[in-house]
């Protein structure tokens, strides 16, 4: 008799795929509701608005307090399982135009044409937009680190693709220091980027984890595919506090604390060659 052992993550992905193309809820504006109005919820615990009554504010938030495969998590190293099965991040990318905006609780640039897609388990997925967290979201092993850049992707079918990035303080970012001028700049109306390249978004590893969570700001959409580099990168002090002081009063600090996580399976990917080369 002959076993196949077969990946719960791509299991998962094939059962959310099915779900996703049936159910009337519109994941594009739940991509979308990433870039919504900020004034209902804040980061700061105690005003009422805060993480933790996040899932209280809106009915069509219930999932930020109930939700069972909440995003961000702790990436345990007993808990990680190796797949080398699951092969190299695609990336296509092109430029195309792009404007940045300040939303008031996280600036973010998007693109206005086809800036290309990634593809996962066969999947395309389309660039749509990044932004940062400061600190980052994601901890490793309970360690957090001073920045995190989430970019977005969502597939025809509806489904939500985010890779994030984590920076620790040290030697400037290039992609921070393209866009340093347009991020110090007041105001929350759009500021055209004219061509933007997605190429200056630097990976510097072939290593991620992957599992299967949500957004990590209201309405918490559940079943997103992260992709979590393993590489942390730098970024220098001055990028992350001009982060900050474009903001909003109160998203200074934009990270959502941790969510439970013992019910979410995590994948790491290594290249084989070289005994897994970064």
């Amino acid at each position: 008799m002959i076993f196949f052992h077969i990946n719960p993550i791509t299991i998962f992905l094939f059962l959310t795929s099915l779900i996703l193309s049936s159910h009337p809820y519109n994941f594009s504006a739940a991509s979308d509701s990433e870039v919504g109005d900020e004034i209902p919820f804040t980061y700061t615990e105690g005003t009422g608005k805060g993480p933790k009554k996040w899932g209280q504010i809106d009915p069509r938030w219930k999932a930020c307090g109930n939700g069972k495969m909440q995003s961000p998590i702790d990436l345990l190293n007993r808990r990680v399982q190796v797949f080398p099965s699951l092969g190299k991040l695609k990336r296509d990318y092109q430029p195309a135009p792009a404007v940045v905006k300040n939303r008031g609780h996280d600036i973010t640039v998007m693109w206005k044409g086809d800036a290309g897609k990634i593809n996962i388990n066969g999947t395309d997925y389309k660039l749509l937009q990044f932004h940062w967290h400061s600190p980052s979201e994601h901890t490793f092993n309970g360690s957090r680190y001073d920045l995190e850049l989430h970019i977005v992707h969502l597939s025809s079918s509806g489904e939500i693709a985010v890779v994030g990035i984590v920076y620790k303080y040290g030697r400037p970012d290039p992609l921070l220091s393209k866009l340093f001028h347009h991020i110090k700049s007041d105001g929350k109306e759009e500021r055209d980027l004219g061509i933007f390249n997605p190429g200056a978004i630097k990976f510097g590893s072939r290593k991620y984890y992957r599992y299967i969570g949500s957004l990590t700001v209201p309405p918490c959409t559940e079943g997103v595919i992260w992709t979590i580099v393993k590489k942390v990168r730098t970024v220098s002090r001055e990028q992350v506090r001009a982060l900050r002081e474009a903001v909003h009063d109160g998203f200074e600090a934009n990270a959502r604390p941790t969510q439970r996580s013992s019910e979410i399976a995590v994948e790491f990917y290594t290249p084989k060659e070289n005994g897994g080369s970064t």
